[in-house]
Order: structure tokens, then sequence, then C-alpha cells
């Protein structure tokens, strides 16, 4: 149901216009013997999965930042605020990762990536348009996990800088559905001597084709 919700929702103009390029693709490539497979999920189960995996993730966080550091270490003034600044900053900053990163691998750079924002989700996203192969998909997928949540999370526990540590932990949180997706991905098997891995233009997750 939450699936459908979602593929049902009303689509912008250029959400239309980007997934009628995805089909006359999807459709060019059935017409050449290529199979598809769809590994998209469910936003809501991706925020699910986030608010499961926060209290363990807290949990380690800060045991191993008290372990390290002995108490709180150094806070900066106003700690809230200053929070909720860098948090909508880098919610930007995620899906701007995810461009940067599959433009250095698609056929026309960041002419094949584009930006939108679910309203009824309040969820940003980026989508790339070129096939990508496996790992370059993963990559860019992984990137801001990488950069926004354990690059700051280890560096805040190893310079005792508890405001880091907290950024770090919760931008691995909010990478809960490229997690998610990513792992769907290395789950799905295939024979086949040939794949190429197309990010869905609409929903979270690709369409793997295979022939």
């Amino acid at each position: 149901m939450q699936m459908k919700a979602e593929e049902n929702r009303t689509l912008t103009a250029a959400e239309q216009r980007r997934l009628a390029h995805f089909e006359a693709l999807q459709g060019k490539l059935e017409a050449q013997g290529w199979r598809a497979t769809n590994l998209v999920i469910s936003v809501i189960k991706a925020n699910v999965f986030a608010v499961a995996l926060a209290f363990p993730l807290m949990g380690l966080g800060f045991w191993l930042f008290f372990k390290r550091n002995g108490g709180l270490g150094a806070m900066p003034n106003h700690f809230a605020l200053l929070f909720l600044i860098a948090f909508i900053a880098l919610i930007f900053v995620h899906e701007g990762l995810h461009g940067v990163t599959w433009a250095l691998f698609a056929e026309n750079g960041f002419r094949d990536i584009e930006f939108g924002f679910m309203k009824e989700l309040l969820t940003p996203y980026c989508t790339c348009a070129a096939p990508l192969k496996k790992g370059q998909y993963i990559l860019g997928a992984l990137m801001p996990l990488i950069v926004l949540g354990i690059i700051p999370t280890v560096l805040g526990i190893l310079f005792g800088s508890m405001f880091w540590t907290v950024i770090g932990l919760v931008m691995v949180l909010s990478a809960g559905g490229d997690i998610l997706i990513v792992l769907k991905l290395l789950l799905w098997k295939s024979a086949a001597a040939e794949k190429r891995f197309l990010d869905h233009p609409t929903q979270a997750g690709l369409v793997v084709f295979e022939r």
C-alpha cells in the first residue's frame, strides 16, 4: 500500500518529463532484448529503517565517544541552533554528493543529473538519467553516507567534538534509504552477461537491465 501510494502521487512537470524519458529508454532497451528488474523501495519503509537503526547506532556512537573522551568534550554555544542549521544545509549537500559522484560516470556528466522534491513526503532527491555500472551506482548512492556520516562521526570521536559526532550520526541515519537500496542491489543476483543500472526518476531506487 505504501509503495502504491508513492507510485500514484502527483508528479511535477519536471518529474513527468523525466519519467517519460525513462519509459522511452526502457522501451528502447527492452526492444533490444534487455530485461528490466525493478529494485525501488518505499520512502516510508526507508524512514522506518532509519528510526530502527537510530537507537543502536546512537548508543554505539555515544559509547565510543565517552570511552575515548571521558565526557562531553568541547560543546559550542547555541548547540541546538547550530545543529539545526547544519542539518538543513547538509540535507541538500547530501543530494549534491549523489549528483557529483554519478556525474563523474554519466555519459553526459551533469546534464544527466537532476534534483527534485517529493512534497508529500518532504523528501528531496537526486536522480541520474544515464545507465551506470554497478560499482558506479553504489559509489554514488553511498557517497553522502561516507562523506557526511562516517567521516564526521569518526573525526568527532577522535578529536572529542560532540557536535560533529552528533552531526555524523544523524547523517548516517539520513542515509538509511541509500543503505537499503544498496543492500537490495547487493542481494539481487543475476547470471546475465550484460547489466545496466538505471536510477528511477521518480521513486527511491533503480531498475536493472540485463541480457
